[in-house]
């Protein structure tokens, strides 16, 4: 089943990308398959009698949530602009930061300026492209996963899905002759590792918190950052932005981790004293 929605899924994306091109209009985001993908959650879980809050988008903890998804974004992002201004300023260059919106891509940038109406587009564009994602691959995908399977492994199903899904970011690039085949298949497989891990990253912050909205709010923060606050030097603009991801991504999945790590270790610490006052 999470395979024919998927590939039904990806067909619409493909379209998208290489035809419609949305999200190099004042749109700013390839928002058509992010609708489709909504409505056919929407039929899904009417087919499998289910709620948006078996999904993980309940009314308890939405706030908790958001705050801290904000929190591990803003850290997160905070040391890795850091990073980059210091690898900037080694080289020679100086670096300042910008605000202004385009789309989010490693290969391809369109600007849409700086004014209310397209800082309102974008943030519109990923509101509806974090509820699309974070549906159907942290809640649909992983309840799908679930019955069948353990909570790691359904886990990792969602995020390997999640990291193909983004690999068609490089096929405009290879059309339009601006990237090579080699190239290609190299930012594609960096496409879909870093889009793996924060996907795995969401999943266990759903499992630990039972919710979504951790992972909703970081999504949020992370695709409106990289749309809109730039490094600029001399020569650029985001130049060094890999350094930015790469960074920001490893930092954020090592906190839910240790997190994660710390409360197994009270939940077992907590079995063992259980089973000592028994005996």
């Amino acid at each position: 089943m999470i395979s024919i929605i998927f590939l039904l899924l990806m067909i619409i994306r493909v379209i998208e990308i290489i035809f419609i091109k949305t999200d190099q209009t004042w749109v700013g985001e390839n928002i058509i398959h992010k609708i489709c993908c909504i409505l056919l959650i929407w039929i899904a879980l009417d087919m499998l009698k289910l709620h948006w809050s078996d999904l993980g988008f309940s009314k308890q903890g939405v706030f908790t949530g958001l705050k801290y998804g904000l929190a591990l974004g803003v850290s997160t992002f905070f040391l890795s602009y850091a990073a980059e201004f210091i690898v900037l300023s080694a080289i020679g260059k100086h670096p300042s930061l910008r605000f202004y919106i385009t789309n989010f891509s490693f290969t391809q940038t369109h600007s849409n300026g700086s004014s209310l109406l397209a800082v309102i587009v974008c943030m519109i564009g990923n509101v509806v492209n974090v509820y699309a994602e974070e549906g159907l691959f942290r809640g649909l995908f992983y309840q799908i996963g679930l019955p069948c399977r353990s909570r790691k492994a359904a886990n990792l199903i969602q995020a390997l899905f999640f990291g193909i899904w983004h690999i068609t970011n490089v096929i405009n690039p290879v059309l339009d002759g601006s990237m090579d085949m080699v190239m290609a298949v190299f930012i594609g497989i960096g496409y879909m590792l870093l889009s793996g891990i924060l996907a795995y990253e969401w999943g266990m912050c759903a499992a630990l918190a039972g919710t979504l909205w951790i992972g909703v709010s970081e999504h949020l923060f992370n695709n409106f950052i990289n749309n809109s606050l730039h490094t600029v030097t001399e020569t650029g603009a985001d130049e060094l932005m890999i350094i930015r991801i790469i960074l920001s991504n490893i930092l954020s999945m090592l906190f839910v981790l240790s997190i994660s790590h710390k409360r197994e270790s009270c939940r077992l610490s907590g079995e063992g004293i259980h089973k000592g006052a028994n005996l």
